[in-house]
């Protein structure tokens, strides 16, 4: 069902309508109503229809200024103007609008039903070219480049889940199902780096850094493609290369011999066609692509080896540094768990999220040195996110308090992990309550502000989130969820007790009190005023004072 809301000042028109016309059976849903331009504002605010249907003569603001702020605000919603005879050349400023249809006055059942029919055929035709296949899977295949290369990209900076790389690689047509994995990074350095008797070259003096980048690019490719060794992409001003091998520590050395020839030929290919001072570096084996990133930095750190060993070379990372071993160290995403489960988790998320990371260290062999940088890096990962939170630990456990150091007081593991799960529920509870209190403070500053210039006819839920510096859509969230109520529904009950406090104690002018309390139409405050309390303002005047 699509939502509609129907805007007339005349009532028996509204219900009418309401009453005489199939909706659902047309595909609709009546979701409100309004008696002018005004009420469907905000209305559509809240409801955020997909059809308003307005007539174009109303007071307060009339239909073409209500469907000039639909356009500007919510421009897919299709608008409907039903209007007179003689209001029919002003009807056709619609059309400047781009209004979806009009309606000539007066009309049957059958008539209007018929327009609900092309508006709901314009909108299934609208929401089917949205998911047209066809033209989806053209956009995926012609996007596909791009996706390949982001998804490349981010192997090198974050550890990612095997299911969410598998199916990536999968996806994408990715080659990259392989025993062990390595990182390369071939860069370009200034000339100034290298001896001025270095050959020039036109694209040199170029100066154009992407186009070097693409001639390198194209160079790899054509060199490297055909021995399958993975896959090369821009990356950062450099050129990095995924490459993977079915065979690894020794159960393919000749494998890692051939890359070694491949990359040396690269490098003189490019030294030779393109004249350019490039040096390549080259990360360690791992077995995951999770951990690629880890090769990665060991190849950029290769590459800082040219300062002693000279530039143009290919420089191996486990040739000028003693391999590391594997050892225990904290996964990327168990730490993300465990900082997202103290910020918004629930308590037995976060004590699941200490449970898997105590997993990796019970029963692992690894020394009491990696066990304790472990421990640190977890104890670290905690304190940053009370940092972050503003919570200060001191004012929880008491003065001098060393969380580095309560740690390495355990007398085992088992009674780390139970001490480390009482801090952190301790911790994401505090956090929890800093946060009530920061909605519960945004909200106190909102009603004082509201309540100093509800007098002001500007004043707007957009100037009012400039004044907190705070996000419509997220303040919105939070006034609601504290006060029951809308920003704008909060502001009318103001004006509207404000009103009847200076209609029962004062002589003021119903225009006089519409000013004083936000109303630039006097006669919109009077009609608002009668919405809400029921009488006019001159009626309550003589009900409070009889």
């Amino acid at each position: 069902m699509y939502k509609v809301l129907l805007v007339d000042d005349e009532a028996d028109v509204r219900e009418g309508l309401v009453q005489e016309i199939q909706w659902e059976a047309c595909g609709f849903e009546i979701k409100g109503t309004a008696e002018n331009g005004r009420e469907a504002v905000e209305a559509a605010e809240r409801l955020e229809p997909d059809v308003v249907i307005t007539d174009i003569s109303m007071p307060f603001q009339d239909g073409l200024q209500l469907a000039s702020w639909l356009r500007e605000h919510q421009p897919l919603c299709k608008i409907v103007i039903l209007t007179g005879y003689d209001e029919f050349d002003y009807a056709r400023q619609a059309i400047t609008l781009s209004v979806d249809e009009y309606l000539l006055k007066p009309f049957s059942a059958e008539s209007f039903m018929e327009l609900l029919g092309k508006i709901k055929d314009k909108i299934d035709m609208e929401v089917a070219e949205r998911e047209d296949v066809r033209q989806l899977k053209e956009h995926y295949r012609t996007s596909l480049p791009l996706l390949r290369e982001s998804f490349l990209a981010s192997l090198l900076t974050r550890k990612l889940p095997r299911s969410n790389i598998e199916e990536k690689t999968r996806n994408y047509g990715l080659p990259l199902n392989g025993a062990c994995y390595l990182a390369a990074v071939l860069a370009l350095y200034p000339a100034a780096e290298h001896k001025e008797s270095a050959p020039s070259s036109s694209l040199r003096h170029s100066g154009d850094l992407d186009l070097m980048l693409h001639a390198m690019l194209n160079i790899a490719k054509e060199l490297m493609d055909p021995l399958s060794f993975g896959s090369a992409f821009i990356y950062q001003d450099s050129i990095v290369f995924l490459i993977t091998n079915d065979g690894c520590e020794g159960e393919d050395e000749s494998w890692f011999g051939d890359l070694q020839v491949a990359l040396d030929r690269l490098l003189k290919s490019i030294l030779h066609y393109l004249k350019l001072p490039v040096t390549i570096g080259v990360g360690s084996r791992v077995r995951s692509l999770s951990d690629l990133k880890h090769s990665y930095q060991d190849a950029l750190l290769a590459l800082d080896y040219r300062l002693i060993l000279g530039a143009e070379k290919v420089i191996f990372i486990d040739d000028v540094e003693s391999p590391r071993q594997e050892g225990v160290r904290l996964d990327e995403l168990q730490e993300q768990a465990l900082i997202r489960n103290l910020k918004l988790g629930t308590a037995e998320e976060l004590s699941e999220a200490i449970t898997h990371i105590f997993d990796e260290l019970i029963g692992a062999s690894c020394t009491i040195q990696e066990v304790q940088i472990y421990l640190l890096e977890v104890v670290t990962a905690i304190l940053r996110t009370a940092k972050e939170s503003g919570i200060e630990l001191e004012e929880m456990f008491g003065a001098g308090y060393q969380l580095h150091a309560e740690i390495f007081k355990c007398s085992g593991l088992r009674e780390a992990k139970a001490w480390l799960q009482d801090v952190s529920l301790a911790i994401r509870k505090q956090i929890s309550s800093s946060r009530q209190h920061a909605y519960k403070d945004i909200v106190e500053k909102a009603l004082q502000y509201t309540r100093e210039h509800y007098g002001d006819p500007d004043i707007s839920l957009q100037k009012l989130c400039m004044h907190l510096h705070i996000s419509t859509g997220y303040f919105s969230g939070v006034f609601k969820k504290e006060l029951k109520m809308t920003y704008v529904q909060y502001l009318m009950q103001l004006r509207m007790e404000t009103a009847k406090e200076l209609l029962r104690s004062t002589d003021l002018k119903a225009f006089e009190i519409a000013e004083r309390v936000g109303f630039a139409d006097p006669n919109y405050f009077s009609f608002s005023f009668k919405k809400q309390v029921g009488v006019s303002p001159k009626e309550y005047r003589a009900q409070a004072r009889g």
